[in-house]
């Protein structure tokens, strides 16, 4: 009997430890914005958020204890794009894993969102996120709160940096000013195709615009990233792994 009472209590003891170590052990939240588009503007051409876009970086955030929480302008899920099943081992994984997936089917909405709690913003790409995020003051809000406030991380990759070209800081001007700047070039932009003439502007002419300096890889789909203080950006795929790392590295300098 006293064997028995004292395996519940060592049961009970160990479980309660590995929660107040897993506690101790987590470094705080990340959040990912993405859109809900399933379509190009108003088109039937099919879009989506970057599956590799999302899980490179979710890799990254959470093997060092970081927590991530999906936002869209709408919550709910998303439409997923750019995933290669038969050809991607990490993607596979995470495909594969019922409650990864389930997290972008019930993504969070603004309204659920408090900015207090996040740590750094990271904005996904894919052709969706060309749309609804832009323009989403909610959304504008909660990431220049996290930035100004909070004192974190503004990050995004391929089309994600659609996302900041129009954040404002509180004094008025746009957050992209004398920054360097990446994302989605241009010159890789198939512009004589039907998807590219619903996008509603370019990145890049959009950056320079809002007085940001546009630089990317000549060279592409090589992880090219570029760090400005607390703005991390990359410019395609390949580059979501290294924009995570890089602000993870930046998150443990503070």
């Amino acid at each position: 009997m006293i064997s028995k009472i004292l395996w519940v209590f060592l049961f009970l003891f160990s479980g309660l430890s590995a929660q107040i170590n897993s506690e101790k052990e987590s470094k705080g939240n990340i959040l990912f914005v993405m859109s809900n588009a399933k379509t190009y503007g108003n088109s039937d051409i099919a879009t989506g958020t970057s599956f590799a876009e999302i899980v490179y970086a979710y890799d990254v955030f959470t093997k060092h204890n970081y927590k991530v929480d999906f936002l869209t302008p709408n919550g709910g899920s998303i439409h997923l794009g750019h995933y290669y099943k038969a050809s991607d081992t990490l993607q596979n994984r995470y495909y594969n894993n019922t409650a990864f997936m389930q997290q972008l089917k019930n993504t969070k909405k603004p309204s659920e969102i408090n900015s207090a709690n996040y740590k750094a913003v990271y904005y996904v790409g894919g052709g969706a996120a060309m749309y609804e995020v832009p323009e989403n003051k909610a959304i504008q809000n909660i990431t220049m709160n996290i930035y100004e406030k909070q004192h974190g991380i503004v990050s995004a990759v391929c089309h994600g940096t659609a996302g900041i070209v129009n954040l404002r800081t509180n004094n008025g001007e746009f957050f992209i000013k004398g920054k360097k700047v990446n994302g989605f070039p241009d010159a890789f932009e198939k512009k004589e195709m039907p998807y590219y003439k619903e996008f509603p502007f370019s990145i890049e002419k959009k950056v320079n615009q809002h007085d940001g300096h546009f630089t990317y890889s000549a060279n592409g789909w090589d992880g090219y990233t570029v760090a400005d203080g607390r703005l991390i950006t990359g410019q395609d795929p390949t580059a979501s792994a290294k924009v995570a790392e890089l602000v993870v590295d930046k998150l443990q300098e503070k």
